[in-house]
């Protein structure tokens, strides 16, 4: 059965009514439904971040004894953490925050329902009860970074971003170096917007970096609104998220894409199972998770089967995204040649590899 709080407004809505302490543990008894609730930073039907998450809850809403409920434009601070604390109040047995953001107030609230599941994505802290998960997305950034690079003419692609977080900056920096081993000229220029999702927002930043004269948008934005203006200007892009090409068909070469689905009913799976442990769990392309969308028909074979093959060297570990040398965009060697870095360097990655344009700060 599908129960759904819509918006942020409509949960300050029920803040004043009376809640349901906890009752129980995660894992679901021979006769109880599996309450599991989410909270998205953006709308459902962003066509991006919140959209391709929402397909994993209505995977497992289909699931025997899973019962789930949503919380969309939830943002992040304080308003999360009340969001956190009525679901857990209410009795959700699962509680999944889907924002970097999210971190800090979740942590707090999992420290005060020791019998909830929480599940953080994108993030690093963990608790007794808080599992911490993402994929690395930065695998599909470098395949889709390939196919820009071989489809630009000017060798100048513009990157729409939201934060200066390393997620973000680790993603533009892969992309890079995946357009750059196609062709070593091709350079990225970022325009930050400060702004997970505001579709005008990420419209204007692209058509700013089109007004500089890149002729390939890409973009770590929740909503469509960079592929509308590649589309309007006649020139190629590289949505994320989702495949894009609906709303940008003559524009749009691939996604890097989230397969969330089949994670989510594992997860809730094992949950059930009582076989669920937590910890901090990083995903490769391997795992089928994170991936690229269907090639846009304006792509030519050969880069389709170019990218293809690195796709496969990257599951197979021939390809290692940021295996060294790998130079900053002031010449310095951050990473040695033959050098493979620790996953904590990239996850607290700070700095732009050569061939971007723009600030990390």
């Amino acid at each position: 059965m599908l129960r759904t709080v819509k918006t942020w407004a409509a949960l300050t809505a029920l803040c004043g009514l009376a809640l349901t302490p906890l009752c129980g543990g995660a894992a679901a008894g021979e006769n109880k439904t599996l309450k599991v609730g989410f909270v998205y930073v953006s709308p459902v039907g962003d066509e991006g971040w919140s959209y391709a998450h929402d397909q994993g809850r209505k995977a497992i809403d289909a699931m025997p004894g899973v019962e789930t409920t949503f919380m969309e434009s939830v943002p992040e601070g304080p308003d999360s953490e009340r969001a956190f604390l009525n679901m857990a109040r209410k009795g959700y047995d699962v509680i999944v925050g889907t924002s970097f953001g999210y971190m800090d107030s979740m942590e707090k609230v999992a420290g005060q329902f020791p019998k909830t599941t929480f599940m953080h994505c994108s993030g690093y802290k963990t608790h007794e009860n808080m599992t911490a998960y993402f994929g690395r997305m930065y695998q599909a950034r470098y395949l889709t970074g390939m196919v820009a690079g071989s489809m630009t003419r000017k060798n100048e692609i513009g990157y729409v971003a939201a934060f200066p977080i390393p997620e973000v900056i680790r993603g533009i920096n892969a992309f890079t170096l995946g357009a750059r081993a196609v062709n070593p000229d091709a350079r990225v220029r970022v325009v930050w917007t400060r702004t997970w999702y505001s579709p005008d927002d990420e419209k204007k930043a692209a058509e700013s970096l089109l007004d500089v004269g890149v002729d390939v948008i890409a973009q770590h934005q929740d909503s469509a609104g960079p592929q509308e203006a590649a589309e309007a200007r006649g020139v190629y892009s590289v949505g994320y998220n989702t495949d894009m090409s609906a709303v940008a068909p003559g524009a749009h070469l691939t996604s890097a894409v989230w397969r969330w689905e089949d994670f989510y009913k594992n997860f809730i799976a094992k949950v059930q199972a009582g076989e669920w442990k937590n910890g901090n769990f990083w995903y490769g392309l391997d795992s089928g998770l994170g991936g690229i969308a269907p090639y846009g028909a304006m792509v030519p074979q050969e880069v389709r089967d170019r990218v293809d093959a690195a796709r496969q060297d990257i599951i197979d570990g021939s390809l290692v995204v940021f295996a060294g040398p790998v130079r900053d965009q002031d010449g310095r060697t951050r990473i040695a040649e033959g050098a493979l870095p620790e996953d904590s360097a990239l996850l607290g990655m700070d700095w732009f590899v050569e061939g971007v344009l723009g600030t990390t700060k």
